[in-house]
């Protein structure tokens, strides 16, 4: 399979792949540039080459979500309309994962619905524990929260920056913290 590559890769001369090289990077500046000025932001490569909304689209969540590039997604995971996922997010749906509609996940949010520590500390005899999560409508998720396996987040919660939530969120609440606890 290498020689085959390495074959391909021959005809063409250094000349050619210096052309090649170039309007690569003639490109990603043009597209750098136009996300800069949409959005004010830089993103990786990835990002520029796909449009979130279509990577929303194709695991079909829903109207009007957007999904950067780079999220993990795995399982069943639902996501309602006008849902911001932002970069850096893993999605665990092992044990079924449901998100609302208008929830803002921020930059490295993981939200889990399984475990391995039964299965890791027992050698594998005991199976890996899974367990839905659910976020309701309107949820703001602070960056680098972490969300644990089972957990309910209620219809207008706030998740603060960098929170452990293992227990279940009343709706309208603020939680922030390690573990997350009520906002006072």
């Amino acid at each position: 399979m290498m020689d085959n590559k390495d074959d391909n890769m021959k005809s063409y001369n250094n000349t050619d792949k210096l052309i090649v090289l170039e309007l690569i990077k003639s490109i990603i500046k043009t597209l750098r540039l136009n996300m800069f000025n949409k959005f004010q932001r830089h993103v990786s490569i990835n990002d520029l080459l796909s449009d979130r909304w279509e990577t929303a689209k194709f695991y079909g969540f829903g109207e009007g979500t957007s999904c950067y590039n780079n999220v993990l997604i795995m399982g069943d995971v639902s996501v309602g309309k006008n849902t911001w996922i932002g970069p850096n997010v893993v999605l665990d749906g092992s044990g079924s994962l449901d998100i609302g509609d208008y929830v803002s996940i921020s930059t490295g949010v993981q939200i889990y619905t399984h475990n391995t520590v039964d299965w890791s500390t027992s050698l594998g005899k005991e199976p890996i524990k899974k367990q839905a999560t659910k976020i309701g409508n309107g949820v703001y998720i602070g960056p680098n929260s972490v969300i644990q396996m089972g957990v309910d987040i209620g219809d207008g919660a706030v998740i603060g920056a960098m929170s452990f939530v293992n227990k279940n969120v009343p709706p309208g609440e603020k939680y922030y913290g390690i573990p997350a606890s009520r906002y006072a």
